[in-house]
């Protein structure tokens, strides 16, 4: 139907426009999102999708808000799922964590891009939620005795600079995908390593 006779009512708009856009930045890049193609691609007139993103820029920011939302998730699973034992949640965490950042980069920098700029605190919220959850195992490897007993923030960076960089290694091709699972098991056990031996 032209667009111009497309109905204006959408079960959940919101929920269906942030889902096409996930899909639009992850098969084609955050470039080529627009609230009207998307408003063409769930099907409602052009104006619909105004009534929950004034403009393209609180689209991307609802964007990268469900994006630190679905991290935390699914960090959070992995988490519960690896145990009670500090270094098999470390690298579940690690793991859930790359993965999250290899299939989705483009989000993951649309998500960090939207964090340092001028957003309302709904985002950095999220964002703190999602990175919660590898604060509180650096708390429980400090509480174990198996990491070193420094700011748990500055110890989770070193952390997260690492499987970040293995990210950023496997989506850019200059490592193989296939390398992924050893290379993040290889880096949790040099940072327990290294960290327990500063300490």
């Amino acid at each position: 139907m032209p667009v111009t006779d497309r109905p204006y009512h959408h079960g959940n708009l919101r929920t269906a426009l942030l889902a096409e856009a996930e899909r639009t930045v992850r098969e084609r890049g955050v470039q080529e999102l627009s609230l009207r193609e998307l408003a063409r691609q769930v099907g409602v007139s052009h104006g619909a999708p105004r009534r929950h993103f004034p403009d393209r820029q609180a689209l991307l920011d609802a964007l990268a808000e469900a994006g630190f939302a679905r991290l935390g998730a699914e960090l959070r699973i992995a988490i519960d799922g690896a145990g009670e034992e500090f270094e098999a949640r470390l690298h579940a965490t690690a793991a859930a964590y790359v993965r999250f950042a290899t299939r989705d980069a483009a989000l993951l920098e649309l998500m960090f891009a939207s964090k340092h700029g001028k957003q309302s605190g709904a985002l950095h919220e999220a964002a703190d939620r999602a990175f919660s959850v590898m604060l509180e195992l650096i708390e429980q490897g400090q509480a174990e005795g198996i990491l070193d007993h420094g700011e748990p923030e500055r110890v989770g960076l070193v952390l997260f600079a690492t499987i970040q960089g293995i990210a950023a290694l496997v989506s850019s091709g200059m490592v193989d995908a296939e390398q992924l699972d050893e290379l993040v098991a290889d880096a949790t056990a040099h940072f327990v390593r290294g960290s327990h031996a500063a300490a």
